[in-house]
């Protein structure tokens, strides 16, 4: 364990549940409505279905490589996700009955995704600088943001009714109301990278890959950043489980995090060397769950 403060919890209990050989790379995991939790598996073109006792499910999408990344529960009881080689947005239902939808925009690279508080599903265009907008039958719109190479990456609903998400490349933060009205908070860290972002119901949290950092961002646009222990880290996704509490991946390091607004920062070593933990959520029984894409997904229980 790696700890950035001197009140330490007990490590967590942690169990891998291999779903997959290595070439399919588990990479975004969400809990679906069902009770059950949902992968998507990059590299082979497909989304599965594990319950927390371990039942698996594997659903073929209709394209191998097509690159399933983020997925989200939406608000109409279906999981959606971003398919970021092919450029569509997929949506499964918990049956597993499948569909996708092109964005308008070509070669728009859609990799973030979540539900609105407008009833529709909003997601991010890596290589165009936009944010898009698609309601359950697949309509699409598009939301152009004020920067250029932004590369726009993870997105959440925000606690004031508008979505954020990390700008990478632009090394800030943005906000867009369900109008499409825009702003940008650049972190104070220069080259940080944001990835990952979540909100706890008070805040937006995100990870900084770049810099080794935890930010947390007060609606008011006021930015706090947290140092990991380990800066080379490299932090990639996260989750709140409570105001004031996030766990986060440590992709370069092979850990899973726990962060809370006061700047107590823990991290824990998964048992597998160099699993590649990128997607966490928290789960339907209260742990936290992550993909591992070497294979497995890992059950954290705090």
């Amino acid at each position: 364990m790696v700890t950035g403060s001197e009140n330490e919890l007990p490590a967590p209990a942690i169990r891998e549940i291999p779903v997959a050989d290595q070439d399919a790379g588990p990479y975004g995991i969400a809990a679906g409505p069902d009770g059950a939790l949902w992968l998507t598996f990059v590299h082979s073109g497909r989304i599965a279905r594990l319950t927390p006792d371990g039942q698996l499910q594997e659903y073929a999408l209709d394209s191998p490589t097509c690159r399933p990344t983020v997925i989200a529960p939406g608000p109409d009881g279906a999981l959606w996700f971003t398919r970021y080689q092919d450029h569509r947005i997929g949506r499964i239902t918990v049956d597993g009955d499948a569909e996708s939808f092109s964005v308008p925009t070509p070669d728009s690279g859609p990799y973030g995704i979540t539900a609105g508080p407008d009833g529709a599903v909003w997601f991010t265009e890596m290589n165009t600088d936009r944010i898009g907008r698609i309601t359950g039958s697949g309509e699409i719109t598009e939301f152009p943001l004020p920067v250029e190479g932004g590369f726009p990456s993870a997105i959440t609903a925000g606690p004031d009714g508008a979505l954020w998400f990390t700008l990478n490349q632009a090394n800030a933060i943005g906000r867009i109301t369900t109008d499409g009205d825009t702003a940008v908070y650049p972190l104070p860290t220069p080259g940080a990278g944001p990835v990952g972002i979540t909100s706890d119901g008070t805040a937006v949290w995100c990870v900084e890959i770049a810099a080794g950092q935890i930010g947390r961002i007060a609606m008011d646009g006021a930015i706090e950043e947290f140092p990991l222990p380990d800066r080379a880290a490299k932090p990639h996704a996260i989750v709140a489980v409570s105001t004031g509490e996030c766990w986060f991946t440590e992709w370069g390091a092979n850990r899973v995090g726990r962060v809370t607004a006061s700047g107590e920062i823990a991290a824990y070593d998964l048992p597998s060397p160099s699993s590649e933990p990128h997607g966490i959520t928290l789960g339907p029984d209260g742990a936290l769950w992550t993909a591992l894409e070497t294979g497995s997904v890992a059950r954290v229980a705090p």
